[in-house]
């Protein structure tokens, strides 16, 4: 009688309580795959930039330069975000160079 007891409330814990600690990885998860996909973008159009600049072309530089540094600034928000939802400390020392950097491309055109 006590194992059956026993089993039931564990069950009735694990049924109410994982889906909780799944919706939180599952908000993690979302900014970090912001933060990545974002990142990656932006690096991304830099290369081109860096190859048109090199054929010795200005073709839309500095509107991928702007669009670059707008995707760098908001996949820097979202590693904050994920970072705040973890409970942990972010590494603000590194992201404030991050968008300082990512700013100072935003303003050379």
């Amino acid at each position: 009688m006590k194992n059956i007891i026993f089993k039931s409330i564990f069950f009735i814990l694990v049924l109410f309580i994982s889906p909780y600690e799944g919706y939180a990885n599952k908000s993690i998860d979302v900014y970090m795959n912001d933060f990545y996909s974002k990142s990656n973008e932006a690096s991304f159009l830099l290369k081109e930039i860096e190859t048109t600049l090199k054929e010795g072309s200005r073709e839309k530089v500095c509107l991928k330069q702007r669009e670059a540094a707008r995707l760098g600034l908001l996949a820097n928000e979202s590693l904050i975000k994920a970072f705040q939802i973890a409970g942990t400390t972010p590494p603000m020392e590194s992201i404030k160079a991050s968008q300082q950097r990512w700013r100072s491309i935003l303003n050379e055109c």
